[in-house]
């Protein structure tokens, strides 16, 4: 059994909050996209959605193993609407930095408390939000060279659907090595 001291349980605890808020912010993205008619957008959300709610199971799974019972959040309501798709994924981008910013400060309360465990259990989330907000960056570079007219939103779903089936078969190859 691990030994998590009181304060690494409440910023684990702190932690899975954030992402119970993140995968339900992608959620609602998902729907205004479905409103907007951006299919691709939308199974992007989608996707994220489940990759965050993912990211919450194993912080209650880790915290579980290390015999503390994790505490489930109550969770803000995230915004629903949007004055544009990039604005939208601007929102997106704050909202992976800020969960980066949470991850790295969890890391450095894991370094001053000299726990090693927590601190390569981590070091899994640090690798994944550097590939997340790369994946957001290149999006927004995308908007910013297609433009957000009527019709450059059925250029950007598509940009954004290729960009979520690379995605998919990227994370498909690393599970099967």
């Amino acid at each position: 059994m691990i030994d998590l001291s009181p304060k690494m349980q409440d910023a684990i605890n702190l932690q899975i909050s954030y992402e119970s808020y993140a995968s339900n912010f992608y959620l609602a993205l998902a729907y205004w996209c479905d409103d907007q008619a951006l299919e691709g957008c939308k199974k992007f959300f989608m996707r994220q959605s489940e990759e965050e709610r993912m990211h919450m199971l194993k912080l209650y799974d880790y915290m579980s193993e290390s015999g503390v019972h994790p505490v489930t959040p109550a969770v803000p309501q995230p915004p629903v609407t949007y004055s544009g798709i990039q604005a939208a994924f601007q929102k997106v981008f704050e909202q992976e930095r800020s969960v980066t910013l949470s991850i790295h400060n969890l890391l450095k309360l894991a370094q001053d408390e000299n726990d090693y465990n927590t601190q390569h259990f981590l070091q899994w989330y640090v690798d994944e939000q550097r590939e997340e907000e790369a994946v957001i960056r290149t999006i927004l570079d995308r908007i910013k060279v297609i433009g957000e007219g009527g019709q450059s939103l059925y250029y950007i779903d598509k940009e954004v659907d290729k960009i979520n089936i690379q995605v998919i078969a990227a994370e498909a190859a690393e599970k099967s090595k």
